[in-house]
């Protein structure tokens, strides 16, 4: 998708009812404090393409909440990272709906919706790890593992086990959040100093892909964030994703996520 010509950070949109209690607003009681506003909720632009059932691709802006639960969707991978195709290698802003991607099954896939988003360092945000980008060096977990640098979103998991984990008894592979690997050495904390584009590829059913040589999760909600959305807000969230009919259209999960709490026991996040 072709990158806008400007940069919309996200803003505040103030809620048009909400209303300050003044001296002459009726049922104020003299003496009392006037009535807080409403906080102002931050809104940001989403790019979108997904893939129609008759094979044509259609795009589409939006303007959601730039929060965690919306931006996780987006925050994938940094511009640049290169995706293992069926033929070859491909730049993630190469990535279209319809194109075969290498999966960890025996066959790829066609690539169902790409999303984008902009990461603007000094965008206000509700957490600060929406600010962050992974920064995996070159070769460290093998030989062109990655390669070269991998620069991942708060959105991305690997398909991978930290050494706490493993002494956690969680012996086998695990989705686990990029930053979870944060060591300083393998793998550091950045903020980019200006804007970067991220994206996330969605699938017809949850997968592993491949990125710059590491296996890396493609976009699934999970279990919990829909179900723990209220009504409008899942409605909402789910109208960044046109290809999808229902709550339940994303499938299941194909491999087990550390979990949150676990995660923060082990200090990993």
């Amino acid at each position: 998708m072709a990158a806008p010509s400007k940069t919309a950070p996200a803003v505040a949109i103030p809620n048009q009812t909400e209303r300050f209690a003044t001296p002459s607003t009726p049922g104020h009681q003299p003496g009392a404090l006037p009535a807080q506003p409403r906080r102002k909720s931050l809104m940001r632009k989403y790019e979108v393409a997904s893939l129609n059932p008759d094979g044509t691709v259609r795009h589409s802006d939006h303007i959601a909440p730039a929060s965690e639960d919306f931006e996780v969707a987006f925050a994938g991978f940094a511009h640049g990272t290169m995706i293992a195709t069926p033929q070859g290698p491909r730049a993630v802003e190469d990535i279209a709906p319809g194109t075969m991607v290498e999966t960890n099954q025996d066959h790829a896939l066609p690539v169902q919706w790409v999303g984008k988003m902009m990461l603007v360092p000094t965008a206000p945000v509700d957490n600060p790890i929406q600010l962050r980008l992974t920064r995996i060096m070159a070769d460290s977990f093998g030989l062109s593992r990655p390669s070269p640098d991998l620069v991942l979103g708060h959105g991305a998991r690997l398909l991978r086990s930290p050494a706490a984990l493993r002494e956690y008894a969680m012996q086998t592979d695990i989705l686990t959040p990029a930053r979870a690997f944060v060591d300083g050495i393998s793998a550091i904390a950045i903020t980019p100093p200006t804007p970067v584009a991220l994206y996330h590829i969605g699938l017809p059913h949850h997968a592993i892909i491949r990125a710059a040589g590491l296996e890396v999760e493609s976009y699934h909600p999970g279990t919990s964030l829909l179900r723990d959305m209220g009504h409008n807000t899942r409605s909402l969230f789910l109208s960044l994703f046109p290809h999808i009919t229902s709550q339940g259209g994303f499938g299941p999960l194909s491999y087990s996520r550390a979990t949150q709490n676990t995660l923060e026991q082990l200090g990993l996040v």
